[in-house]
């Protein structure tokens, strides 16, 4: 027993306690509070449903700490067969909630399968990783690994589920460059999606940038080939952007995407604007130390959608101000940080690559769900890990970070050699 003592991460198991705490707190408010009359009574039910997951993910954690190394191995690629098969029978068989066909419903219980697939996405990942040979093709472990993680988007973007998406594409390039590419690599990859974001913002700035970025790739480095790559880059990620928003998503889709420039313009207001106005108001007015616990007049008032859920960070912003929003960030910062530093004393890349991807999927959701509830980026449905209603959610989060936990408590028992 003595090894728990020793090599347990208590740091990252506080942060884990911290957040999932100030989540209960916060849709406690906004289902017990004064709004609840403007509720339908299952979502007042809410705060229970989330307390019930947060015990049912912790007794999934803890499982996870008592298995060896080895057994994560030797599961990977049939727990990722497995994902795949939960996401072709939600596809066909499951139930459409907030117009997304991602839901299994078992029993008495509903399971996004998409949030689950993150766990074996990322175990796939690693155990493919870990597989390379140091005469390998690098080109074809690349195309491997991003396989690893667009086959899922393939199938869940088919159930309209675009937020979830947007982590599998965000996590793949990370992994891809942390593994196998060099970082000059992942630079015009950042550069891209810059390009790319500008590209919804204001097209004629995301044509300036790519041509500048181009421009100085070229000049640093005297190469044509780079300057080539640093074109291609950016200005794919440009047309792929213009392409997707024109020919591949829907109407509502577009709206919701483009809104964030300009929430209050008369073609935004009345739906998805309005939305992100009163959320920006939420957050502006908590000012330093927040209107207090259940005091929020635009929390409590229900102008606020999907506040347990996508908005719950104006609860915080607004019952709990600028410094109640502070330490949430910092909590966050606190666990990503532990996370990256556990992945770098785990010297086997099955065990870093866990934590690489486990840290990328935690920060695609809190960089993308803050700045959308604070109007700097697009309403795309992406939850606050720990925080956010979401039983399905919490359950993977949790087991990601308990898998990560055990492999860097049991860190010695992975083998000197690794082929």
């Amino acid at each position: 027993m003595r090894i728990w003592y020793r090599n347990l991460d208590y740091l990252t198991i506080f942060a884990w306690v911290g957040l999932a705490s100030i989540g209960l707190v916060a849709i406690y408010s906004t289902t017990n509070g004064p709004s609840a009359e403007y509720l339908l009574a299952s979502v007042r039910q809410n705060f229970w449903r989330q307390l019930a997951w947060i015990v049912i993910s912790s007794g999934a954690g803890l499982a996870c700490l008592f298995l060896p190394v080895h057994f994560f191995q030797r599961v990977a690629w049939v727990a990722y067969l497995g994902t795949l098969l939960l996401l072709a029978l939600a596809l066909l068989f499951g139930r459409e909630v907030n117009g997304a066909r991602s839901w299994l419903y078992i029993g008495g219980f509903s399971l996004q399968v998409s949030e689950i697939a993150k766990v074996g996405a990322v175990l796939a990942a690693a155990q493919l990783v870990s597989s390379i040979r140091p005469n390998s093709s690098k080109v074809r472990y690349a195309l491997l690994l991003v396989a690893v993680f667009m086959v899922p988007v393939a199938l869940i973007l088919l159930q309209n589920d675009a937020g979830t998406a947007f982590v599998f594409c965000a996590v793949a390039p990370v992994a891809v460059f942390w593994a196998i590419w060099p970082t000059s690599m992942f630079i015009l990859m950042a550069a891209s999606g810059v390009a790319g974001y500008f590209a919804v913002v204001h097209l004629p700035t995301a044509l300036v940038f790519a041509a500048l970025f181009t421009i100085f790739v070229f000049w640093k480095t005297r190469s044509r080939l780079y300057g080539a790559m640093a074109g291609v880059f950016s200005g794919g990620a440009i047309a792929a952007v213009l392409f997707a928003l024109h020919q591949v998503f829907r109407p509502h889709q577009v709206a919701r995407i483009r809104s964030f420039t300009n929430p209050g313009a008369e073609e935004f207001r009345s739906g998805v604007g309005f939305h992100l106005v009163q959320s920006k108001a939420a957050i502006g007015s908590g000012g330093l130390t927040g209107k207090g616990f259940m005091e929020g007049t635009q929390t409590q008032g229900a102008y606020v959608p999907e506040q347990s859920t996508d908005f719950v960070f104006s609860i915080i912003g607004e019952e709990w101000g600028f410094l109640g929003s502070m330490a949430v960030i910092a909590l966050f910062t606190v666990l990503l940080v532990r996370v990256i530093q556990m992945g770098m004393q785990i010297k086997h890349p099955f065990g870093s690559m866990v934590a690489v991807g486990t840290a990328s999927i935690f920060l695609a959701h809190v960089f993308v769900n803050i700045g959308m509830v604070a109007g700097l980026l697009p309403v795309i449905g992406i939850p606050l890990p720990f925080i956010s209603y979401g039983g399905s959610a919490m359950l993977a989060n949790t087991v990601l970070l308990a898998l990560l936990l055990n492999l860097h408590m049991r860190r010695d028992d992975f083998p000197i050699y690794v082929y």
